[in-house]
């Protein structure tokens, strides 16, 4: 599939993204989007949410716990998310994890839904070498044995992204096989408690840049009771109109009450 990215144009006080002209994997992309405190979507979702001292505390210990290989890994997203978007680094004073979680943060009440989409794509673009990834593509085509060596590979390598998961066993075609990621509690629904930022900054465009990049379809199923996620790699995801978590309303500390703020307008 040949996504063409284009973005409107959104005028507003505040940094601005500009990648304009730009070819990536999923075609020419002409950004010129900005984000400020005021948000350029009214619909989107948005958090507000009371955090008390013991909050704070689990979460700078939990940041803590970061090994330095993770905090490596982090930072780097962190900042090719902050470059995709334009911003300086200097604008978040946050550190770690945290500083992900701000800069997703920003991005989200400041873009709709298709420009999210957009965004981190190319910031996907830019974070893993295509070389790499067509290298990956060629030697592992869809398989039992590339289905469960992507499941391993990911309870092993994003542990810090996503937090602790397993492989489970799940069923293709028919058959069974060890294909299916099941993360316990996802790090990223956890800290940003939005069901938006979920749905549209994560699950949606890693299922495209998976699809496209690996040639490995994948479905990702949140579940927003227990912040628990399934990955089963090889199963192909609803149309994203049709999938559940487009009818999935906002957390009941959403500030934002209009739960239709998950429906893609054309």
């Amino acid at each position: 599939m040949n996504t063409k990215l284009s973005l409107s144009q959104t005028k507003i006080i505040g940094f601005t993204i500009r990648l304009n002209d730009t070819r990536t994997r999923y075609g020419r992309s002409s950004i010129s989007a900005t984000l400020s405190s005021k948000p350029a979507y009214s619909g989107e979702l948005k958090v507000v949410k009371e955090t008390s001292g013991t909050e704070l505390l689990k979460k700078k210990n939990a940041s803590n716990e970061d090994n330095f290989l993770s905090k490596i890994a982090i930072n780097y997203l962190s900042k090719t998310l902050q470059d995709t978007a334009g911003m300086s680094s200097s604008s978040s004073k946050s550190t770690g994890y945290d500083s992900l979680v701000d800069t997703a943060t920003r991005v989200a009440g400041n873009l709709d839904i298709k420009q999210q989409h957009e965004l981190v794509l190319v910031a996907l673009d830019r974070a893993f070498p295509a070389v790499i990834l067509s290298l990956i593509k060629m030697l592992l085509p869809p398989s039992k044995l590339s289905r469960e060596m992507f499941a391993l590979f990911t309870t092993v390598f994003f542990a810090w992204l996503v937090g602790p998961s397993e492989v489970r066993e799940t069923e293709v075609n028919g058959k069974k096989e060890k294909s299916m990621v099941f993360i316990k509690k996802c790090r990223f629904l956890e800290q940003t408690n939005c069901v938006g930022m979920c749905t549209h900054l994560c699950k949606i465009p890693s299922q495209i840049f998976i699809k496209n990049s690996l040639g490995m379809p994948i479905y990702m199923m949140p579940d927003f009771d227990d912040l628990s996620c399934k990955m089963m790699f090889g199963q192909e995801p609803p149309e994203i109109k049709d999938d559940p978590v487009m009818k999935q309303p906002c957390f009941q500390f959403c500030k934002n009450e209009n739960v239709s703020a998950n429906k893609i307008t054309s």
